[in-house]
């Protein structure tokens, strides 16, 4: 099965999110509606690092479980048919971080659907170098857009 690739100006048309928060550089859909992986450059200009810390520089864990969230979502509302809908957040449950996120690094945000329909499951891990640096399973709801 081919990979369907979605850069940059594909995610921007798939989910809403901006910088600051648009936290994924491309999505690479290994099986449709099921598996994917995002890449996120993460780079000193950050601007959380900011505050995260000057002396330390270290992504901030709720922000690597954003970026897991929204590689699931772009992999599900780019393929069509989910143009008035917007996929929010549920709930996490045993998110784990199991090494620190710095600037420089390439984050691989593994990501699997365990459950789709209004309300779906994911399970996601975050990679550095090969190296698990964060994981959790998250539930979402696909929900209609606000009238623009």
């Amino acid at each position: 099965t081919p990979i369907r690739t979605i850069d940059a100006l594909g995610i921007r048309k798939a989910i809403p999110h901006r910088y600051p928060f648009l936290l994924i550089d491309k999505v690479e859909v290994l099986q449709e509606n099921k598996l994917a992986i995002g890449t996120k450059m993460v780079t000193i200009n950050e601007e959380f690092f900011q505050g995260h810390f000057p002396v330390q520089p270290v992504m901030p864990g709720v922000l690597i479980l954003e970026a897991l969230a929204q590689a699931a979502c772009v992999m599900l509302l780019s393929k069509g048919g989910f143009e008035s809908k917007l996929a929010m957040f549920m709930g996490i449950d045993e998110a784990k971080f199991r090494a620190p996120v710095l600037p420089g690094s390439v984050l691989k945000l593994h990501v699997e659907v365990l459950r789709l329909g209004r309300a779906g499951k994911f399970r996601g891990e975050a990679y550095v170098d090969g190296k698990l640096a964060a994981e959790a399973m998250m539930t979402f709801a696909l929900v209609d857009k606000p009238a623009a």
